[in-house]
């Protein structure tokens, strides 16, 4: 059976920096992060780090009843409301394809919703269960984006729970590619989502991971930076509608791109040293997958940790599968990471980049660490370019690696 072409047709977004293109382009182009100090976090004493990059102004909107939300902690939320977003600028949303069985879902996030899981906690530190309630596993379980999403809209087709950290919001879109391609579903609800918990900032804490950079939050994360001293956190959703090209190209649909490669693989050494060798890997993967040479991606977006063995595993291993002279630069130096919603964050920003022949500099690169490969780093001004094709890579705590390719129609 000849492979199916996979399109793009619907985007939307919560984020630190916006919740729609207009305004996350205006953020972008003001060449300032959204990391901020984080007052809620002064009543942990022990917790070093006190950067993140909330989404301070993320409300549901009202018509999501008691009944629709009484199943969604804050993750859940983001997660449906950017699906409905998508599925709008789609031109889906009361399309009845989507409560069909050619409609699946693919999407992740690390975790679940923290207060949900607080209640369980008193059962195991109280002895109590008088917090539990019917939902409280609903909220706390780390598919709960997913499963509200088919059940909100009504899918009927394939469910992939994508639950694996920082590559969660990439393997989303990169199932969804795969399960198109395959013939297996007309469209694909794809993406990930993520909440801000301070549980998180511990995780990386206890590892000297976080940016402890907390007098002067708009100088981290430094990605690539000699004086980087680790990640900043962030929070927020992003949902890619995935359709077949000839279904979408019948109803007319609106194509922002076309996925064209995608790999995963996995290290099978350390669950959190990044191993260059699989990471040269899936980026050869995506390039076969899409049959592609390096020479014919215009631009890479980076997972850009501002962790030292990270980003120097990361660039050197981009540096000899794809060569130095592509562009290169990495969004979390404007949001933090968000974990599980930073592979589709990046992928959408990627894309309506490309539709616009610019691509962001890397914020707080002041001087390159000498120990990460030769690459193009995009620096000082946003990059006028003209790519038909571009890479974004992501890679996760328990040596779990993405790569995946779009193309500009």
């Amino acid at each position: 059976m000849t492979a199916k072409r996979v399109v793009v047709t619907g985007a939307g977004a919560i984020s630190s920096l916006g919740h729609d293109w207009p305004s996350v382009r205006a953020a972008l182009l003001e060449k300032k992060n959204r990391v901020r100090y984080m007052h809620e976090w002064d009543r942990f004493p022990d917790l070093q780090t006190r950067l993140a990059s909330p989404v301070d102004d993320f409300v549901l909107p009202a018509h999501y009843t008691a009944k629709k939300r009484r199943a969604m902690g804050r993750v859940g939320q983001l997660g449906v409301v950017a699906t409905e977003k998508a599925l709008a600028d789609a031109g889906l949303l009361n399309d009845p394809i989507i409560s069909s069985a050619a409609t699946g879902v693919a999407y992740g996030s690390a975790t679940g919703n923290s207060d949900a899981a607080m209640e369980f906690f008193g059962l195991l530190e109280h002895n109590s269960m008088a917090k539990i309630n019917g939902t409280t596993y609903l909220r706390m379980m780390s598919h709960t984006a997913a499963v509200n999403i088919s059940v909100l809209f009504g899918t009927c087709g394939r469910m992939y729970t994508t639950s694996s950290a920082c590559t969660a919001g990439s393997q989303g879109i990169g199932y969804a590619f795969e399960a198109i391609r395959a013939g297996q579903q007309t469209i694909m609800i794809a993406g990930g989502a993520e909440e801000l918990c301070p549980t998180q900032a511990a995780v990386f804490d206890t590892v000297y991971s976080a940016s402890l950079r907390n007098d002067k939050p708009e100088t981290s994360p430094r990605p690539f930076d000699t004086q980087r001293d680790g990640l900043v956190l962030g929070e927020g959703a992003c949902t890619l509608i995935l359709e077949e090209y000839e279904h979408a190209k019948k109803r007319g649909a609106n194509i922002l791109a076309e996925v064209v490669g995608f790999a995963t693989n996995c290290d099978g050494v350390h669950l959190v040293k990044p191993n260059p060798i699989t990471m040269r890997q899936v980026m050869a993967d995506a390039l076969a997958s899409a049959q592609l040479n390096p020479s014919d991606i215009g631009y890479i977006s980076g997972h850009g940790t501002a962790t030292l063995q990270g980003d120097v595993a990361e660039t050197k291993a981009t540096q000899e599968i794809m060569g130095s002279n592509i562009p290169f630069s990495a969004l979390k130096s404007y949001i933090g990471h968000s974990l599980g919603a930073c592979g589709s964050l990046e992928a959408w920003t990627g894309i309506q980049m490309m539709r616009e022949n610019w691509f962001i500099p890397n914020l707080n690169l002041d001087e390159l660490d000498p120990n990460c490969g030769q690459l193009d780093y995009i620096v000082g001004d946003v990059r006028e370019i003209k790519a038909d094709y571009f890479m974004s890579n992501n890679f996760a705590f328990g040596g779990i690696n993405t790569s995946l390719i779009f193309r500009r129609v």
